[in-house]
């Protein structure tokens, strides 16, 4: 068997459901693989999903695109590379409570945003409020990663950027009305989140064993839009406690659609980076040239 770790971005959840149903299908170990999924919450999100790959502490990584970039781009680059996307679409969005008095992005001028503290968030949802007609003058507190989502709903930030298939989910569960603002709105051409990305300098000793994860992975996810009963149950075993109460049926139904197909499950797109690539550029938030073929490949699908 070959040993295989990936660090996850997250708490179990329902962008994840495919790494767990290849798992307890045997889906990776049909194909002689092991593979081990680590949960972020067991060192707090001290240490990041791609730090980990850079320190060889996981093979593999699910990051948005934008970690990549990062990598491949501060002082000290790390050959990090994106080698499948989870979704085709974006699913994310920079949300508000509907009671907030915040109707469109312009309106969090002067307002707080609980931030994940990335390298080019906040420059990010700065540029969204400047496109409504705003001035981009937030207030920005980085929070511990898991209070994010509580500091939204208990008042203590005024908006953060979500997933709407799962904390858009959890809130309906809850009975907590959002607004929702997506960054394709606004003219932000956003790539992929998250992405399966891997050192570029390990591929090609272990090309092999990484088509056959990204095979079994594609199965996963591919299962999940066929047998939503079953993944859900599978899912359920995972997912934390505290998210117990979120209908997982509802979140696998928004999200099954967009994990793509046989023939495109993974894909990226370089035309869909390089606008991203072009635009971060443009606004100053990245100041390096790096290219495509530096940042995704499809080679190992």
């Amino acid at each position: 068997m070959t040993d295989l770790t990936i660090a996850l971005d997250w708490t179990p959840n329902i962008n994840h459901i495919g790494f767990f149903v290849a798992k307890d299908e045997g889906f990776y170990s049909k194909l002689g693989l092991n593979v081990s999924l680590l949960n972020p919450a067991t060192d707090n999100y001290e240490v990041t999903p791609a730090k980990k790959v850079e320190l060889g502490e996981a093979d593999f990584a699910l990051c948005p695109t934008e970690s990549v970039i990062s990598y491949r781009t501060k002082e000290r680059p790390f050959p990090m590379i994106a080698i499948a996307a989870l979704l085709q679409e974006d699913l994310s969005a920079i949300t508000v409570k509907s009671d907030s008095g915040i109707h469109s992005p312009k309106n969090l001028d002067g307002k707080v945003y609980s931030s994940y503290k990335a390298r080019y968030e906040d420059g990010i949802v700065k540029e969204m409020i400047k496109n409504d007609g705003g001035q981009g003058s937030l207030e920005i507190v980085y929070p511990e990663k898991l209070g994010i989502w509580a500091n939204l709903l208990e008042g203590s930030s005024d908006a953060t950027w979500i997933f709407l298939n799962w904390e858009g989910v959890a809130a309906e569960s809850a009975g907590v009305d959002l607004h929702h603002f997506k960054l394709s709105d606004y003219q932000i051409p956003y790539s992929y989140s998250p992405v399966i990305a891997a050192n570029e300098s390990m591929i090609a000793d272990r090309k092999e064993a990484y088509h056959a994860f990204l095979q079994a992975t594609k199965k996963g996810f591919l299962h999940c839009q066929n047998h939503p009963d079953e993944v859900v149950e599978i899912l359920s075993n995972y997912v934390p406690e505290y998210d117990q109460h979120i209908d997982l049926s509802k979140a696998l139904e928004m999200t099954a659609p967009h994990f793509g197909t046989e023939v495109d499950w993974g894909m990226l797109k370089e035309e869909r980076i390089q606008a991203f690539v072009d635009w971060i550029k443009v606004k100053g938030l990245e100041t390096s040239s790096t290219e495509i073929s530096e940042i995704a490949t499809n080679d190992c699908l």
